[in-house]
């Protein structure tokens, strides 16, 4: 068995792995993750040479998110538990509640994943809260809506709320410069926001957003490159809860990068447009994508 995933990393990392892709996504059970299940497995005796992070920047970046939220999450009366499954090649996340405890399962496979960047890595950490914290719309199920914000929202929540947080007292200015930031993305920023420190967070939520579109892609295989400046312009009749096409995604990242929103404002479980960026209060940026949201 050892040697099949051996041969499954490596395939892999040199783009050539098939995967078997079914259309679940992250649910309120925990039983599936922020990409649909897919068998690609890395080890952890094999590192991408061209990207991916170490064992120290995986524990780092949850270090630093469990501080931030484990007092915001118990001041709800819950429990933060963040599983760091490092020697587990799966490449995913998932989160999941039980009784109390709000629960985060992170994996080695997906930190090791040649596209995967520290920034990138962070904003799974935070999609993943996002299913908890993230507000509406929730997941629907027969009998009514569950617990989880779905997986648009829970991308929406990763960059506005999560990642500025996660990002706001590093020095963010000289961290882009070494970041070949998509000219895009950068005249975007300057246009959502005038102070450097705030233009430099979009810059990395947008870099950490392209990097996850590029997960997304790669496991799907698809031959399209993602852009900022090529959205998905589809626009669905009602909201969709599962995962939404990778273009789609990028650019749900890269709208709450975008929003000008205090990323200390909370979200609600019950009005949409409470603390986001929303076309009803006149946004015409940062607003979530019509491609999986329907206002």
């Amino acid at each position: 068995m050892k040697k099949v995933f051996l041969t499954l990393a490596l395939t892999s990392l040199t783009g050539g792995l098939l995967h078997t892709l079914t259309a679940a996504a992250c649910d309120a059970k925990g039983a599936s993750g922020i990409v649909a299940e897919n068998s690609m497995y890395i080890p952890a005796n094999m590192k991408s040479l061209n990207g991916g992070i170490t064992e120290d920047a995986f524990n780092n970046a949850m270090d630093k998110i469990e501080k931030i939220y484990s007092p915001i999450i118990s001041a709800k009366g819950k429990t933060l538990l963040i599983e760091r499954n490092w020697e587990d090649g799966t490449v995913n996340a998932y989160a999941s509640q039980s009784g109390n405890t709000w629960k985060v399962a992170m994996f080695g496979g997906l930190a090791r994943h040649e596209v995967i960047t520290a920034d990138g890595f962070a904003l799974v950490v935070c999609h993943e809260l996002g299913h908890h914290l993230g507000g509406v719309p929730k997941k629907r199920e027969f009998f009514g809506n569950t617990w989880a914000s779905n997986e648009g929202q829970a991308d929406y929540f990763g960059t506005m709320k999560c990642l500025r947080k996660y990002m706001e007292k590093d020095n963010n200015i000289e961290m882009v410069k070494v970041l070949n930031v998509d000219p895009v993305a950068t005249e975007r920023c300057n246009k959502s926001f005038s102070a450097p420190n705030d233009i430099a967070m979009c810059e990395r939520g947008a870099m950490a957003g392209k990097s996850l579109g590029n997960l997304f892609r790669a496991l799907r295989q698809s031959p399209l490159e993602l852009k900022f400046d090529t959205p998905d312009n589809s626009v669905v009749s009602k909201t969709k809860d599962n995962h939404p096409d990778s273009q789609c995604r990028l650019d749900t990242y890269f709208a709450g990068s975008l929003c000008d929103k205090n990323h200390y404002d909370d979200v609600s479980n019950s009005n949409p447009n409470l603390n986001v960026c929303s076309l009803v209060e006149g946004y015409n940026f940062g607003t979530r994508p019509l491609c999986w949201y329907k206002p």
